[in-house]
């Protein structure tokens, strides 16, 4: 199980601590994305040396490859992937949105075929608390309905009240050596967001996600929605946005008072290669780094940086498709993340967050990279 502590605010902004059976987790944190019991091209070590002590692994893919019963016989996700810091699974339920065409949705839950064969796949909450169960990570994400941006009322409303009925399910079948997790729907209806978020907070789950954004809508609704309804959130629990964002969300989205978030974009930029800098994004294919002795970001403390790796070489791995580059530019986005939120929190300690998401927004948004 997890316990969890705020140790100081500024304005709505939180700095905490998470403790799970796996050590503690300093909030805000970022977790990488960890889909196949793996952050991409990186090793365990390699993602603990970006300091994060948190990851979030698919259920989805790994029920239907491996399989959670191979992963539990093998001591489950921890001694599977040789990752010894805490893990969270999620549910399956946003693949199950994401498989909208080759899949079904009823009061008992989703019914689909995999992606890898065709096979026909039930998912029930029940089923999915079961898999998270085999899986033993730390923090297990009850199954939700996840509509997709723009959908009307009557379709939020559904999403809402079956989500509710799911979670109470998974709260049945939940095993009692994992914390689960609530998710607050609602697409951008403020009103929506604000009566699921106080109907989950009287249930007793360990902590509270807001999901389904993200996904198709703009983003002014986004932030105008986590605004009013991110603080609204018990404030005794953990608060977790999930699959957002971009380094200005979650600048954003911290002085709102959410504490976890996890997001692909380290990751699969670093595969497009590109490198998030304090200034915005260095994309590395272009010709000004041709001849460019200089590491990503001179301030950087990524063991791509500090190595020496230069702009020039980077340039040229990934121009020759040596894989190597993978694992280079995404080592040093996940550090630049892992910095970033460890910079938030040190800011909210020091009373200040207000001045420094001000100034960090500035520099992630307004100059140009050198």
């Amino acid at each position: 199980m997890i316990r969890f502590e705020v140790m100081g605010r500024s304005g709505t902004a939180r700095a905490g601590c998470l403790h799970t059976a796996h050590g503690e987790v300093p909030t805000p944190a970022f977790q990488p994305v960890g889909t196949q019991a793996s952050v991409k091209a990186l090793s365990a070590e390699d993602v603990t040396r970006t300091g994060a002590r948190l990851v979030i692994m698919n259920t989805y893919h790994l029920w239907v490859r491996p399989g959670p019963e191979l992963i539990a016989e093998q001591g489950g996700l921890h001694a599977f992937s040789r990752w010894p810091h805490s893990i969270t699974t999620d549910s399956g339920g946003f693949q199950a949105f994401s498989l909208a065409e080759r899949r079904r949705l009823d009061e008992d839950g989703f019914e689909f075929r995999s992606h890898l064969d065709g096979r026909a796949l039930r998912l029930t909450p029940e089923e999915a608390m079961r898999i998270q169960g085999l899986l033993g990570s730390d923090i297990a994400m009850q199954l939700d309905v996840c509509p997709p941006g723009g959908s009307e009322r009557a379709a939020l409303e559904r999403a809402v009240a079956l989500t509710t009925r799911w979670g109470e399910r998974c709260l049945a079948a939940k095993s009692p050596r994992q914390a689960l997790f609530g998710i607050v729907q609602g697409g951008t209806d403020v009103e929506l967001r604000l009566s699921h978020a106080e109907t989950l907070g009287k249930l007793p789950f360990d902590g509270l996600a807001l999901g389904g954004f993200s996904v198709g809508e703009p983003i002014e609704q986004m932030y105008r929605t986590l605004a009013e309804v991110a603080d609204a959130l018990d404030p005794k629990r953990p608060r977790y946005l999930m699959g957002v964002g971009t380094p200005a969300d979650i600048v954003r989205a911290i002085g709102w008072g959410i504490d976890l978030f996890d997001c692909v974009l380290p990751t699969r930029n670093a595969r497009n290669g590109q490198a998030f800098v304090g200034n915005g994004k260095l994309v590395i294919k272009n010709a000004q780094y041709r001849n460019d002795p200089r590491p990503l970001s001179e301030e950087c403390g990524c063991s791509t940086c500090t190595a020496g790796y230069s702009r020039s070489y980077l340039r040229h791995l990934y121009l020759a498709k040596e894989l190597l580059v993978h694992s280079l530019l995404s080592a040093h986005n996940l550090w630049f993340y892992g910095s970033l939120v460890a910079r938030a929190r040190a800011a909210i300690l020091a009373g200040e967050y207000a001045e420094w998401a001000r100034t960090t927004l500035t520099e992630l948004e307004g100059a140009a990279t050198p």
